[in-house]
């Protein structure tokens, strides 16, 4: 499985021949004015919420790669609305098998708008499973027990998990949801790109080590095999 980093939450993830993008925030990103964002492939895009940090470049990248947006229902039928012709409506504890595995949606705790202040449903994060691993995208949210749930289901084998606090869960935090869905491999995300969510590097490798957790800090553009 491939990963490559694009700036604060968003992820390109290689799955066989499938390629999975996630919040995709990156020309409007100062710290990822390097990426061309109309050559980036996607197959799928999926959407946490509705925020602009994690939808800014989705409608671009979509219709140049006739993509299929998978979001919550009234994300999906935003994007719609603008002419994204392949979406796939989903709610929280709905699962959905695509080309590359299955993808569940969960509960993620945080608020949700559309750029243009149109309601944005609820966050939520995503478990997805393919043929030889299995990972939880938790998109913005706070520490909630029902993180719990995710290992009864799901043998997971990474967490990408917001550190940035203010917004989201801090290192603290993070390294008990890692702990609630039973993984000790963090990908950072969501850190460094607003003054609100400047992290010192050092100390959270600190905290993630004491707490016997890897903590994978990507640089943007920076592509890693799991």
């Amino acid at each position: 499985m491939q990963i490559t980093y694009y700036g604060q939450s968003c992820f390109l993830i290689q799955i066989d021949k499938h390629r999975v993008l996630f919040d995709p925030f990156i020309s409007p990103n100062e710290l990822a004015a390097e990426i061309d964002v109309d050559g980036i492939k996607a197959d799928f895009i999926l959407l946490s919420h509705g925020h602009s940090d994690h939808v800014a470049d989705a409608e671009r990248i979509a219709k140049n790669n006739s993509a299929t947006l998978v979001a919550n229902f009234e994300v999906a039928n935003w994007f719609g609305d603008k002419g994204v012709e392949k979406t796939h409506p989903m709610n929280p504890g709905g699962k959905v098998t695509l080309p590359f595995g299955t993808v569940k949606m969960v509960t993620a705790i945080h608020s949700s708008s559309m750029p243009d202040g149109a309601y944005g449903g609820v966050a939520t994060g995503f478990v997805v499973e393919t043929e030889n691993k299995a990972f939880y995208f938790a998109g913005d949210t706070a520490l909630t027990y029902d993180m719990k749930l995710i290992p009864e289901q799901f043998d997971l084998d990474f967490a990408l998990l917001p550190i940035g606090d203010n917004f989201t869960m801090d290192i603290h935090d993070a390294v008990l949801a890692a702990d609630f869905v039973q993984v000790d491999k963090i990908i950072g995300m969501h850190y460094d790109t607003f003054p609100y969510i400047r992290i010192d590097k050092e100390e959270v490798q600190e905290v993630a080590q004491l707490a016997g957790k890897e903590l994978i800090l990507m640089e943007i553009g920076q592509t890693i095999n799991l």
